[in-house]
């Protein structure tokens, strides 16, 4: 599972550089979101503008990775493909999650909320 991660102010950016995310990689991403998310930083931004493919098992463990991030820290999603967004939207995880055009969005979001 490629994913890079980089810190942006107090916000930690990670970038997944796969085109799915599905059974296959589901654990391995959870695992690795663990990982980059150890350093505590007050907003995680995942951007999945590489992202085509997301089944039941990719949301399971975006989901997931949200869940295992301290009290208090917020996991926000950028560049969501239509067929992504579709998933988040179908199931309502939109809801859940902060749901940005672009990372450059979400950047300036968190700035303006500063």
């Amino acid at each position: 599972m490629q994913m890079t991660a980089s810190e942006v102010g107090n916000t930690l950016v990670v970038v997944v550089d796969e085109n799915r995310i599905d059974a296959a990689v589901a654990v391995r991403f959870k695992d690795q979101m663990r990982e980059m998310t150890e350093k505590p930083s007050a907003r995680v931004i995942l951007d999945l503008s590489k992202v085509e493919f997301l089944d039941s098992s990719g949301l399971g463990a975006v989901v997931g990775a949200m869940k295992q991030l301290e009290r208090g820290r917020r996991l926000d999603l950028a560049g969501l493909s239509t067929t992504v967004d579709k998933v988040f939207r179908m199931t309502r995880m939109d809801s859940v999650f902060r749901i940005f055009e672009t990372t450059d969005h979400a950047l300036q979001d968190i700035a303006h909320a500063s």
